[in-house]
């Protein structure tokens, strides 16, 4: 594997100073991939409207085609956050008004392309912004096939529009997690679901900032043409996708967290009522909090969402189980959001 800058053609057409990671890779048999530490791209999901597609500039590599805005990654960047970039750049897409939903990896192990998935919150209209387009277009996804797609982006579509059809939810026992943790929750058990609700909400939004916020650049030096090793543990934002038995690399679902009891007038910090922005809802039993979560579990499948109960109550496991729901224990659950951790 070897790596070689951009082409004059390429520099010609583009304005400003390159990036490090603008070059190309090249595998043992000759055949190029763009950017030295990756790259990635944004498939943008308008509820009304369809994707976001590019009609690459017949210049550019696979000119003429369609794909998704997307590009080089910088050094140690993450790569949710250089598809956001790479998408501004070429195509205007404000990074506020995506809310991520999941990731999918081509992992080659000398370059990874990863794409990142994101519905839109706040509707805008695209601006070619550089010379890499010739349109932008809104596709309806039952069009999309209909285009002539870069080969790269038609070899990963299928996948993605079957993904884009799932809804996952993690619905917590909040009380089988609290009372996992011998930290005195029995002394004020209003305010041990809510230091849980607060982990909970900072795991989700640590993952939504994750997508749309700038990082630092790592410095490590490395001009392999690998990606690297900062690259590689920054994918880890949001939940591992096997994790919830789902295809693609990870997944930003929502939680829906279930209080019961003294702690059921717990309240989750920084949000109002019983939902916050950031894909957190409180579900307050009326009565058991296991009738609860099994009932939640049955209405959200009945929407059709993939629902994950957390909870290491075996019976509580087997009924939520008999109704169609995946069950992890409440140590998955601790270790993901850092709750019950040494400080």
């Amino acid at each position: 594997m070897t790596t070689s800058p951009a082409s004059k053609q390429v520099s010609r057409r583009l304005h400003g100073p390159r990036d490090p990671g603008d070059a190309w890779v090249y595998s043992d048999t000759g055949q190029r991939y763009w950017g030295r530490f990756g790259a990635a791209g944004l498939v943008a999901v308008d509820p009304q409207r369809g994707i976001l597609l590019q009609h690459r500039a017949e210049w550019s590599h696979h000119g003429g085609t369609w794909g998704i805005p997307g590009g080089a990654l910088h050094e140690g960047e993450l790569p949710t956050v250089g598809a956001l970039r790479e998408a501004a750049e070429e195509a205007g897409v404000p990074a506020e008004a995506m809310t991520p939903l999941f990731t999918s990896v081509l992992e080659l192990g000398f370059w990874r392309y990863t794409t990142l998935v994101a519905r839109v919150v706040h509707p805008f209209e695209p601006v070619i912004a550089d010379a890499e387009s010739l349109e932008l277009r809104w596709v309806p996804i039952d069009e999309v096939d209909d285009l002539p797609l870069h080969h790269g982006f038609a070899a990963a579509w299928p996948e993605l529009r079957s993904a884009l059809a799932v809804r996952p939810v993690v619905i917590v026992d909040a009380a089988n997690v609290v009372g996992s943790v011998p930290d005195g929750w029995w002394r004020d058990r209003a305010g041990a679901a809510e230091r849980l609700l607060a982990k909970v909400h900072a795991f989700a939004l640590a993952g939504a900032r994750a997508a749309v916020s700038s990082v630092p650049t790592a410095a490590s030096g490395s001009t392999s043409g690998a990606p690297s090793q900062t690259s590689r543990s920054a994918t880890g934002v949001g939940v591992p996708a096997a994790d919830l038995g789902l295809t693609g690399d990870r997944w930003f679902p929502e939680f829906a967290v279930v209080v019961e009891g003294a702690a059921r007038d717990a309240r989750c910090p920084g949000a109002s009522a019983s939902a916050t922005n950031v894909g957190v809802s409180v579900v307050r039993a009326e009565g058991s909090g296991d009738d609860a979560i099994v009932d939640e579990a049955r209405r959200r499948l009945a929407m059709g969402e993939s629902v994950t109960v957390a909870t290491s109550d075996r019976e509580l496991g087997e009924r939520a189980a008999a109704v169609g729901a995946s069950v992890r224990g409440v140590g998955w659950l601790r270790d993901l959001v850092g709750y019950g951790a040494r400080r």
